[in-house]
């Protein structure tokens, strides 16, 4: 398995940078993640990161060295994020839960899966052509799909998320079969808040990944100005042609057994698995109610 991959995370103009991404490898699998903390909750680069980390995990586990169904993988990994970002605002006895956007890439056996919650996306581009995208959870992006006027709307406005007290709505896409030089792209909004599909497509087809994934954050932040939002991108290139050697990432003398990440270490609580939805409820519950109780105390 051979793939370039680039990644870069600029803060704009918020206190501070939520958005967290990374990527995790075997001799015949890889793992691209990216997240974006949600601002209005709190700990946002929290819930950003333990959403990576357990997507790290499960791959680990799972890729040995391929794993056998990818979209189980995928919903399961995601849905093990989501509770672990319940748990931990239980746990700590939270008034509101962290909450975080995420797009997430399995490509192997020559085939590229992807999952999505929230409005971060994933691009995949062919011969200088989109391909395909994810559509955002937002009520803008759902009355744009019906064909209706969204001049009204405000595009941050999501009705899925991980880390929310309502069970996340997520989309599984692919497989995909890649061809050489296909580009995937996995962005926050602080992207394509900006920069056009279009834009999007053409930067990434005229110039290599190291060139033209940091031209595309820069146009981002440019076009942004001092309110921008932060900006991270991970892109990946399929089979690299040999003459792009800078990012270029080659599994063939992996070991079995063996396994490669970018995505800070910290397992999550292993007895997550065994966390049902009903252990779920409680702990919203939980915390539903310490807002009442704070609630109360204020009137």
């Amino acid at each position: 398995m051979k793939f370039s991959v680039y990644q870069i995370s600029r803060q704009g103009g918020r206190e501070r940078n939520e958005d967290r991404m990374g990527y995790a490898y075997t001799r015949e699998s890889g793992l691209f993640v990216l997240a974006d903390g949600m601002g209005g909750h709190p700990e946002g680069a929290m819930a950003a990161q333990l959403a990576l980390q357990t997507f790290s995990a499960y791959f680990q586990k799972a890729a040995n060295p391929t794993v056998k169904e990818v979209p189980e993988f995928l919903s399961s990994a995601l849905m093990a994020a989501h509770h672990q970002i319940i748990r931990y605002a239980a746990e700590k006895g939270m008034l509101d839960t962290p909450r975080t956007t995420l797009v997430a890439a399995v490509m192997e056996r020559g085939h590229v899966h992807w999952v999505h919650c929230g409005d971060s996306r994933l691009y995949v581009v062919r011969h200088g052509q989109l391909l395909t995208r994810t559509r955002d959870h937002s009520y803008m992006e759902q009355q744009a799909h019906l064909g209706r006027s969204t001049d009204h709307i405000n595009r941050n406005i999501l009705f899925t998320c991980l880390g929310s007290p309502a069970k996340p709505v997520f989309d599984l896409s692919g497989p995909v079969l890649l061809q050489q030089g296909d580009r995937v792209l996995l962005c926050s909004d602080g992207l394509w808040g900006t920069v056009a599909d279009e834009e999007i497509t053409a930067e990434l087809s005229r110039h290599p990944l190291e060139h033209a994934v940091p031209e595309l954050v820069e146009m981002a932040l440019k076009r942004g100005g001092p309110r921008c939002d932060n900006v991270t991108v991970l892109a990946m290139e399929w089979e690299t042609a040999d003459e792009f050697q800078a990012t270029r990432v080659s599994t063939e003398d992996i070991e079995d057994g063996v396994f490669a990440s970018t995505i800070q270490s910290g397992v999550p609580d292993p007895s997550i698995e065994d966390m049902d939805d009903a252990a779920i409820e409680r702990s919203i519950a939980e915390i539903n109610a310490a807002i009442r109780r704070t609630a109360e105390r204020n009137l």
